[in-house]
């Protein structure tokens, strides 16, 4: 029987490829946790006194986010309020929503639960159902969560935004923006944001150097309650085609997500300084007041749109 590459003598869990560890649960759950706050104190992600507004999916990554701030939360670093949008997908979200409400409630977190049908006035099935829609399903999502998330933790007072981000996700973003040829969108991925309007809170991605199949391993160690139910419309989007690309690559290429990040963050730096363009003058949407550089924001556009306003 394999042992444990840490105390030696328990069943083994996991095989770490890229690192040749193999760890029993305990060792497993120890190492991971403390890989994110290790990682949360060299990239000084939190500070002492934060408020972390938790995006809560219910899904594995942000259950797994929640429970290890949560350790924070305890020792009181730091203050959590957890936000949880609900698209109004059938048959996927109401399962995700109920499950966030139950892992903030047994931590004892403040929980907000916004649809974005308040502020959009069509939650996503409808969206999709209108034959004038411009775009597809996640385009959508990903600026109306945005722009709800943001909103909440200013009102919450929140000075952090921690997303589950994880590393197949951060991987998948950096190739799927040099396929595009998206420099600019480049320039902005990494740990941590770097707003320009005070109106927009820092984002963080604690996760983001933890594979997704270790944060699937973890949930289940730890016995969390999570859905592992898949978007019905990601499989519709070009991050899944460039997430099954990378998946195939790594079966023979174990450390090739972490390579991808790695090189990426070295030349980062000499991106930022050469396509980052002339500097945008934020100023305010002129429908909502969030911080825009065009006299309508994103979303509110989209809401134009969508609601067929002139």
């Amino acid at each position: 029987m394999k042992t444990c590459t840490k105390c030696g003598a328990k069943p083994v869990i996991i095989h770490r490829k890229a690192s040749g560890q193999m760890l029993c649960k305990e060792c497993f759950i120890e190492s991971t946790t403390d890989k994110v706050l290790k990682s949360i104190r060299k990239n000084k992600l939190i500070e002492k006194g934060d408020k972390v507004a938790v995006a809560l999916s219910g899904g594995k990554d942000s259950v797994m986010l929640l429970d290890i701030l949560n350790s924070l939360y305890k020792r009181n670093i730091i203050d959590i309020v957890a936000i949880t949008i609900d698209e109004g997908i059938e048959g996927y979200r109401k399962h995700g929503v109920e499950i966030a409400a139950r892992n903030a409630k047994k931590l004892g977190v403040d929980h907000k639960i916004v649809p974005i049908k308040d502020y959009f006035g069509k939650n996503l099935d409808e969206i999709m159902l209108d034959d004038a829609r411009e775009h597809g399903a996640c385009t959508y999502c990903g600026v109306f969560r945005r722009w709800i998330i943001n909103k909440i933790a200013r009102e919450e007072g929140a000075t952090k935004i921690a997303t589950g981000h994880n590393l197949d996700d951060e991987t998948q973003a950096i190739l799927m923006n040099y396929l595009e040829g998206n420099i600019d969108n480049l320039t902005r991925i990494g740990m941590k944001s770097e707003p320009k309007s005070d109106k927009f809170t820092v984002k963080i991605k604690p996760l983001r150097e933890i594979p997704e199949k270790e944060i699937g391993l973890y949930v289940v160690a730890r016995e969390l309650d999570v859905h592992f139910d898949e978007c019905p419309y990601s499989k519709e989007s070009f991050r899944g085609e460039v997430g099954r690309f990378i998946k195939e690559l790594s079966v023979d290429h174990p450390t090739i997500m972490y390579s991808t990040l790695r090189g990426f963050d070295k030349i980062k730096p000499v991106l930022k300084k050469e396509f980052s363009g002339k500097k945008v003058d934020m100023g305010q949407c002129i429908r909502c007041g969030e911080p825009s550089s065009h006299e309508l924001c994103r979303a509110c556009l989209f809401y134009k749109k969508i609601n067929n306003e002139e």
